[in-house]
């Protein structure tokens, strides 16, 4: 963790002489496609598959000032209106810097009708985020919860012992009531204006679409620091980051659980304006083993080294894997896009249709539009999502694709096949959206793996060859999800929502239903996952 303390240093010493406001958007801001009409236009340069994105950036500053302005006459309103509704809930402005402070309340009460049960979240929050200067930015926010989830919820918290992308069940499944916490930091600083450099406790997400097959914002905050250059057309980031394994057996109670270590690159060419490519690789290692501590490997801090050569170097110890992403804008408001993850590809075994294991690869590929059909504030994400048994997977959960028993890339992990559907329409304070999953995969029954859990060793698999999609027990699941919100105060994204679930996943075995209604008065950016 050196490295980690040496920047922080950096982050310090900067501050003397800091000059461009460099605040980090959240998720309300890119995945609810509010911005696409700025960032997906033909005619913009805007590099997209790299998030969380920077506020001042030219292409979209306005935009998101704009929405953050929305509705109301700050000069000619009262105070207790420009706190509810516009303003944060303590702002200190002075020459040099800016500190904003906000309680973020998510209150949730549901009900769940196939089971006839109560659900609730009763989360209390806040969160305090900042410029000094012109080149350096903060952000933090933490996060006290209890809650009572659906049954599918639930029954996912019992097995995988995590509140899905936030943290671990420290009590199990003998306390139906969960109470747990959850905690946010990023400090940002741009000495000029072709390098970022971020160092956080938190996600990033590479992908033009709702999911990602190359890195995701699924599984919980990790600490990580990232290098972040621009250069005309091309964009470039290094990212090292700390993983954590549940599953793993501890060396100690002092260790705390396992760890493990990761470092990606991805390389982002805006061809043209409508044309943009991007390049992939990351490596996973563990930590340490019973006999001896590897800890970070500095043969991977290179930013610009090729991490495939460096792990063959190594000894080839560690998984490595690489991958694609590319866009097109077909139309002024159209694009298409599409990914390509390859884990250990055995081009000899792609056409000989053995359906040899070792073909570890996903793939997505959709559209995403706005003001279609000619109505503003109308957008429509459609995707399918592809990932062959096995992919993501290695010898031992401390190298696979994941973090605190959640996957890093898909939720479903792999062996699945999957299409989804997001139409959203926002006119003013009140956002609707509906989505639409349809999904297939194979589940293992008791001491089998046929591909789909990334927690299992890839060397208990059932077969070499003759492997498939939906290996295991075929299993289908359908979800509806629709959202009614009225934006309250667009800072800290505090609103009332009323959301419906239904939900089917079933098979031989099971066939578990949920409709599942809920209202709440909410705030904040997590984009917490329960799509699955």
């Amino acid at each position: 963790m050196k490295i980690f303390y040496l920047l922080l240093l950096l982050f310090i010493a900067s501050l003397s002489n800091a000059q461009t406001p460099n605040q980090l958007l959240r998720y309300d801001f890119y995945h609810s496609q509010k911005l696409d009409f700025k960032i997906y236009n033909s005619n913009s340069n805007f590099h997209s598959a790299i998030k969380p994105y920077f506020a001042d950036d030219s292409v979209i500053a306005l935009a998101v000032d704009s929405m953050l302005n929305i509705g109301l006459d700050t000069g000619r309103a009262s105070f207790l209106k420009r706190k509810l509704f516009q303003e944060h809930l303590v702002e200190i402005k002075a020459k040099d810097y800016k500190i904003y402070i906000d309680f973020l309340p998510d209150f949730i009460f549901g009900k769940e009708l196939e089971e006839n049960k109560n659900t609730f979240v009763n989360t209390r929050g806040f969160q305090i985020e900042g410029t000094i200067g012109t080149k350096f930015s903060f952000y933090t926010s933490a996060y006290e919860n209890q809650s009572l989830f659906p049954a599918y919820l639930q029954n996912y918290i019992n097995k995988q012992k995590v509140i899905p992308s936030q943290t671990n069940d420290n009590f199990g499944p003998s306390k139906t009531i969960k109470d747990y916490s959850y905690v946010a930091t990023t400090l940002s600083y741009t000495p000029n204006k072709y390098l970022n450099i971020t160092l956080g406790q938190d996600k990033n997400f590479i992908g033009d679409g709702y999911r990602s097959m190359l890195l995701s914002d699924v599984a919980t905050n990790y600490p990580f620091l990232k290098l972040t250059g621009t250069l005309g057309k091309v964009k470039y980031m290094s990212l090292w980051a700390q993983f954590q394994d549940l599953t793993a057996p501890q060396f100690s109670y002092d260790n705390g659980f396992r760890k493990k270590w990761g470092v990606f690159h991805y390389l982002d060419w805006n061809v043209s304006n409508r044309l943009s490519l991007g390049f992939f690789d990351a490596v996973i290692w563990q930590d340490a083993d019973s006999l001896s501590k590897r800890g970070f490997d500095y043969s991977y801090l290179n930013p610009l080294a090729f991490l495939r050569p460096v792990e063959r170097q190594n000894g080839s110890p560690d998984n490595a894997l690489i991958g694609f992403n590319a866009s097109y804008k077909v139309l002024k408001n159209v694009s298409l896009y599409a990914q390509l993850l390859i884990d250990e590809f055995s081009a000899k075994y792609v056409f000989d249709g053995s359906g040899n294991w070792a073909n570890k690869f996903g793939y997505q590929f959709g559209f995403r539009s706005y003001n279609i059909f000619g109505i503003k504030g109308l957008k429509i994400l459609s995707e399918v999502n592809i990932a062959r048994p096995y992919t993501y997977t290695q010898r031992s959960s401390l190298l696979n694709y994941a973090h605190y028993n959640e996957a890093l890339a898909h939720p479903f992990g792999a062996n699945f096949k999957e299409w989804l559907s997001i139409i959203s329409y926002s006119i003013k304070r009140l956002n609707f959206s509906a989505e639409l999953l349809t999904a297939s995969y194979g589940l293992d029954a008791i001491n089998d793996n046929f591909g789909k859990d990334l927690f299992k060793s890839y060397d208990t698999r059932e077969s070499n060859i003759g492997n498939f999609i939906g290996q295991g027990i075929e299993t289908r699941l359908n979800l509806v999800n629709v959202k009614t919100s009225y934006l309250i105060n667009p800072n800290y994204n505090l609103r009332i929502e009323l959301e419906s679930v239904f939900r089917n996943e079933n098979n031989k075995l099971l066939n578990q239903k949920t409709n599942w209604f809920n209202v709440g008065l909410r705030s904040s950016f997590r984009n917490l996952y329960h799509d699955f």
